[in-house]
């Protein structure tokens, strides 16, 4: 099958400002549903927020989910009840695969406020022993190039301990790259091999690091195309559902004038 975007504008993503978070749900979450954007292949969850310096999310339980936060600016305190206490930056990623259960808190750390992703998937088996594993990418591994920064476990360089290089190991078919893309530079990505007979799953997601932005986006912009020469723009804190036969190239360009922060799925 040819390749199909679906675009997801920013302005249409889930919406709240509570005063010490603002926050963007691209699927249903909390109090905002929407029945056509529930979830994509194992992708369930993927929240922008904004925290506001000594504000946060306190100790909450999950279960059954594997939850990684992706720290765009500020920096992110992390607690949860089996041990773990850190305090990430820039460019660090903490993955916890909350299996059979744990309890957790996120807060905003220092005095500036804090924008990260947090990004939930599921797992392909129920009931595993929950784990925590951290992981650090400078903004020059990510310049200009697709850097993976979570695979599944089992997948080429996934090393299962709490602090190694290379990708944060997922329980989840779904494989997360990362790029900071420079105005005029084009990156390419081959769609990977689905299982089954189902057609190969991607999203993308353009980060919106201009500032806070509930209306019409702006800041950087990218255009993804496919090889039948379709293609999609997308503006800060867009994104696009693609979905095509694996061996499919897509292009990704900046077509703004400041650099863009990326993130594109595999997913199934």
């Amino acid at each position: 099958m040819a390749i199909k975007f679906v675009p997801r504008p920013s302005a249409e993503r889930g919406n709240a400002n509570h005063g010490w978070l603002k926050t963007f749900h691209t699927f249903s979450f909390a109090m905002y549903y929407d029945p056509e954007h529930e979830q994509f292949g194992s992708l369930r969850v993927l929240n922008e927020d904004r925290v506001e310096p000594h504000t946060g999310f306190g100790a909450h339980g999950h279960r059954e989910f594997e939850i990684f936060s992706y720290v765009v600016s500020g920096q992110i305190e992390h607690g949860d009840s089996m041990g773990n206490r850190e305090v990430l930056k820039r460019g660090d990623l903490q993955m916890t695969s909350a299996g059979t259960g744990i309890r957790h808190s996120e807060k905003a750390y220092g005095e500036k406020q804090l924008h990260f992703l947090q990004i939930w998937s599921m797992p392909s088996q129920r009931g595993l022993k929950p784990q925590y594993f951290t992981r650090h990418f400078t903004d020059e591994e990510k310049k200009d190039r697709w850097s993976r920064i979570v695979a599944p476990v089992g997948s080429e360089d996934v090393i299962e301990k709490r602090e190694a290089t290379g990708p944060a190991p997922v329980h989840s078919p779904l494989t997360l790259h990362a790029s900071l893309i420079s105005p005029s530079t084009t990156l390419s990505h081959v769609l990977p091999p689905a299982s089954g007979s189902f057609p190969s799953k991607a999203y993308i997601h353009v980060v919106q690091t201009s500032g806070y932005n509930p209306h019409e986006p702006n800041g950087a912009q990218i255009t993804v195309s496919g090889p039948e020469g379709n293609s999609v723009e997308l503006r800060e804190g867009d994104g696009v559902y693609i979905t095509g036969d694996a061996g499919h190239m897509l292009s990704v360009r900046n077509s703004g004038d400041r650099v863009a922060e990326v993130l594109l799925f595999d997913v199934e």
